[in-house]
């Protein structure tokens, strides 16, 4: 039986192999092949912290795909050891099988949710894809109708995205309680609570206007130095909460005048992307608009959803070509 394959961070070359045994020629490595990959093998076992086997990622990319749809590219080797090796300390275990038979076997929600929130990435920032947050602000200035306006912010992260969409609903209304109701959601729970206790620290927002910076934050206080806090002005138009969007039932209700769900897809395929898509159409008002990330491309999806430029998308039942999309 072949030993199974393990995770090394660096490939070993037999000069490399004499530097690990001095004794060892580099004449003797090189005629004695197995010596050479036996020893090989041992170090990429010992290279690693815990043991971390082909299949072990296999398993985990299955995990992940059936629990949040999250389909893992084989060359995500290093990050899921990087990212679950932290579980492994915690729970005090020595091998990723061990730790994967235990999650399966016992069904904890808690490990579960600890499993997700490590393999998610939490990219985000203030006003990222600017563009995005002047069209809902021009869409915003050409509402007459007197409602409760609806935004659904999906991986909201730790709350820059949806904090951003706040503060533009306040400059779109001229102030700083707009008849905006915003839904910030997110998969990982960890920034989820970052987002609510809404304080930033000063890298975060060194690219903020000076205006901005004055109407919407305030100093953090006894948080650490430079720090800054969202007015509660904002905090009271968003409400964060968990949302799977493998979940057969999503904890919210439309209809929506918008949907920011960028830079989210990358992370699923084609069938996944459709079956979410073919779920959104339904929550979105008929001139309401989908906001996708710039890398994303939904021409796969044309029953359900046009694009109308600038990664902005319209049901397609429903497009009358005056979207305010420039």
């Amino acid at each position: 039986m072949t030993e199974e394959k393990r995770f090394a961070p660096g490939g070993l070359t037999a000069n490399s192999l004499v530097a690990l045994h001095p004794p060892l020629p580099l004449r003797t490595v090189q005629q004695v092949p197995a010596f050479a990959e036996l020893v090989l093998n041992r170090t990429d076992i010992g290279a690693r912290e815990f043991d971390y086997t082909e299949r072990d990622f296999e398993r985990v990319r299955a995990l992940i795909y059936k629990r949040a749809g999250i389909s893992l590219t084989p060359g995500k080797q290093d990050m899921v050891y990087s990212r679950l090796a932290r579980r492994l300390r915690a729970k005090k275990m020595t091998f990723f099988h061990e730790y994967l038979d235990a999650l399966e076997r016992n069904s904890d929600p808690a490990e579960w949710e600890a499993f997700i929130n490590a393999l998610t990435t939490n990219l985000t920032s203030f006003f990222r894809e600017a563009h995005h947050f002047e069209i809902l602000a021009d869409n915003l200035r050409k509402l007459t109708e007197k409602r409760p306006i609806k935004i659904w912010c999906n991986a909201a992260s730790t709350g820059e995205e949806p904090y951003s969409l706040a503060i533009t609903a306040c400059e779109a209304f001229g102030t700083m309680t707009p008849p905006v109701q915003i839904i910030a959601s997110d998969l990982d729970t960890n920034v989820l609570k970052h987002g609510e206790r809404g304080v930033y620290s000063a890298d975060r927002v060194d690219r903020m206007e000076p205006v901005r910076m004055q109407k919407f934050f305030l100093h953090a206080g006894g948080e650490q130095p430079g720090s800054v806090r969202v007015r509660p002005e904002l905090q009271r138009l968003i409400s964060f909460r968990q949302i799977n969007l493998l979940d057969t039932r999503w904890n919210l209700q439309g209809p929506f005048d918008a949907i920011f769900c960028r830079n989210v897809m990358i992370y699923f395929d084609k069938t996944t992307q459709y079956a979410i898509l073919e779920r959104f159409a339904p929550l979105l008002r008929p001139d309401g608009l989908l906001y996708a990330g710039h890398s994303e491309n939904f021409m796969h999806a044309a029953k359900i959803f046009r694009s109308m430029g600038r990664t902005v998308y319209a049901k397609a039942t429903d497009v009358t070509g005056k979207s305010g999309v420039a």
